[in-house]
């Protein structure tokens, strides 16, 4: 799914402060499609099987030190062998010394050469993390993403329910604003949400009778965040009179956003009702479950008890 997204190696460059040692082209023109890397090893013993030329290849002492004691003939032939696979990219880690006859390769067959001071293991992590990031799965959603109490609250609803009217009462209550009426949401690991505002709409809410207010200038850089993970769907609706509503909170209801279940919950929207304590209530009893404490589920078993249930 991630090779639907790239990124230049403009941006990998100016994020880890990569030392360009050669570029075949623009660093703005050449682009990153994979979010796996892989460390060169055994190619250097000739095995190509499941080889994947779209990932960034990685050279750190233990590669560097396998290639250095091989005989000469052995190791040009090997490295011309790797090079001549055009692969998207080499990385070398620790500010390892790169040989002439390395970079002459590199230039022979277009392969972009970089390197960094610090080590592999640290390195790729944070390599791997930052390409999961920008080259995740991503779909735009139709809602508000605020921050509660460290939680992230992903509130939809049908247009003119109250989402961004809510979104500024938290706001004034100490929360922070992420994005309003479209959300962009990334799938950056197994188990994580991102989600943040389009650049053109950052930081505006539109106020229906006022129109678009800019948050970060009205209430300051404390009332936003560029992006928050998703750790709660609130859907606002209608109050429907003859709807049956969660009562005791024992349903552990969730929504399904790109392979990620979410705990979602419904909350109905009528006059005189307080969204913005409900939510404040909502979060905090989510960051709750999530610490191993389920209140209903402790209220249900004293219940059962009283009942002589439980024994």
């Amino acid at each position: 799914m991630e090779d639907n997204y790239k990124v230049s190696f403009a941006k990998v460059i100016d994020k880890f402060g990569l030392e360009v040692i050669y570029l075949p082209d623009l660093p703005e023109k050449i682009m990153i499609s994979c979010t796996r890397v892989n460390r060169l090893g055994l190619q250097m013993v000739g095995f190509y099987d499941h080889y994947e030329k779209e990932r960034l290849q990685i050279v750190g002492k233990v590669e560097n030190l396998f290639i250095s004691q091989l005989a000469k003939e052995e190791r040009d032939r090997r490295l011309e062998d790797f090079f001549r696979s055009s692969p998207v990219g080499v990385i070398v880690t620790s500010s390892i010394e790169i040989s002439q006859s390395t970079i002459d390769l590199a230039e022979k067959y277009a392969v972009p050469l970089l390197r960094t001071k610090e080590r592999t293991s640290e390195f790729m992590a944070a390599l791997i993390a930052y390409l999961n990031v920008e080259l995740g799965p991503r779909i735009t959603r139709h809602g508000v993403l605020v921050e509660v109490y460290g939680e992230g609250v992903l509130l939809l609803g049908d247009s003119g329910v109250g989402k961004s009217e809510t979104a500024i009462e938290l706001v004034k209550r100490g929360h922070r604003l992420i994005a309003d009426d479209a959300v962009e949401i990334k799938r950056v690991s197994a188990t994580t949400l991102v989600g943040k505002a389009p650049d053109l709409i950052r930081h505006y809410v539109e106020l229906r009778g006022i129109g678009i207010v800019d948050v970060r200038r009205l209430f300051g850089m404390g009332a936003v965040k560029e992006t928050e993970k998703i750790d709660l769907v609130i859907n606002l609706e209608n109050w429907q009179q003859d709807k049956m509503y969660d009562r005791l909170g024992l349903e552990n209801n969730t929504i399904d956003i790109l392979g990620i279940k979410v705990p979602s919950i419904v909350l109905p929207v009528c006059p005189g009702r307080n969204l913005s304590v409900v939510i404040e209530v909502a979060a905090m009893n989510n960051r709750q479950k999530k610490m191993g404490y389920n209140t209903a589920e402790e209220f249900n078993k004293r219940l059962m008890e009283s009942m002589g249930l439980g024994r």
